[in-house]
């Protein structure tokens, strides 16, 4: 393993720049990274602090600064200690720019204002928070934009909490074999029906998991592989019946199903046919 360090500068909280870096890192199995953050750097002052620390410790040097004396400060410093500095958003915003007839605000941290996206998001995770599993079926359900539905342990729960930061007001019902499916769920006609579903063998190793961290483990029904077996089939076959898309998560991210379940359900608010079933990413009748 070879070993870098890297340092990210940003002038807000960095989420950007982290999911960039972090997406770009994963592409190189043989280096590990060092990574030095410096958020919130909005003065030439708190900018000779990361420069500092970038002469200690000379590497890679990225950064999102949307203003332009600190951006070329940012340049100048770093072709002064040799070291290679790439900026994140310029190349964009010089495009946008270009594209609109317009100059940018220039102003760090907009993307987190606290306005009606915002709060809509924080009202999406505050509800996915409240609707775990079902809960207050009977309450307002209803005002669901997606309502995930699947057996134990197929990640219905982190996928409505992403899907909630995205925005979208997410709700999970779990699919109990042998036991009818609510019935008041089922009359509900805002909501897209989303199935998730997992090979037998992964969930036994999740379910495994979670009782292993429990201080729960033991040999159930809930670990069995024949049972387990049956009792996707079961699933399957329900949604099927009710003609829902189905999404195999077995080698699927959150985020990869999240993605997913956007796209279909930006399908099903145009009242045209879903993308992810055309294409055979998730499963239909």
């Amino acid at each position: 393993m070879k070993k870098y360090h890297l340092h990210l500068i940003s002038d807000s909280t960095g989420g950007t720049l982290n999911s960039v870096v972090k997406a770009c890192l994963a592409q190189f199995d043989q280096v590990e990274a060092e990574q030095h953050f410096w958020p919130l750097v909005r003065t030439q002052k708190q900018l000779l602090t990361a420069i500092e620390g970038i002469r200690r410790h000379p590497g890679l040097v990225l950064y999102t600064l949307v203003d332009e004396a600190l951006a070329k400060a940012v340049e100048k410093h770093c072709q002064g200690l040799g070291v290679p500095t790439i900026s994140i958003l310029h190349p964009v915003l010089h495009l946008m720019s270009s594209f609109f007839g317009m100059t940018s605000l220039a102003e760090p941290g907009l993307q987190h204002k606290l306005n009606e996206e915002y709060f809509a998001r924080m009202d999406a995770v505050d509800y996915a928070l409240h609707h775990d599993d079902g809960l207050k079926s009977d309450h307002d359900l209803g005002h669901a934009d997606v309502i995930l539905v699947g057996v134990s342990r197929t990640s219905k729960t982190p996928t409505c909490i992403y899907l909630a930061n995205r925005g979208v007001k997410a709700a999970n019902v779990p699919y109990v074999p042998g036991i009818p499916f609510p019935e008041k769920v089922l009359g509900l006609k805002k909501p897209l029906f989303v199935a998730l579903t997992a090979t037998p063998e992964r969930l036994i190793d999740i379910r495994r998991n979670r009782l292993q961290q429990l201080g729960e483990l033991r040999e159930t029904d809930y670990l069995d592989a024949e049972r387990v077996k049956d009792e996707v089939k079961e699933a399957r076959r329900f949604y099927n019946k009710r003609g829902w898309p189905i999404i195999d998560v077995t080698r699927r991210s959150i985020e990869e199903t999240a993605a997913e379940i956007l796209g279909l359900l930006d399908a099903y608010r145009a009242g045209g046919p879903m993308e992810g079933q055309e294409a055979g990413q998730a499963e239909t009748a």
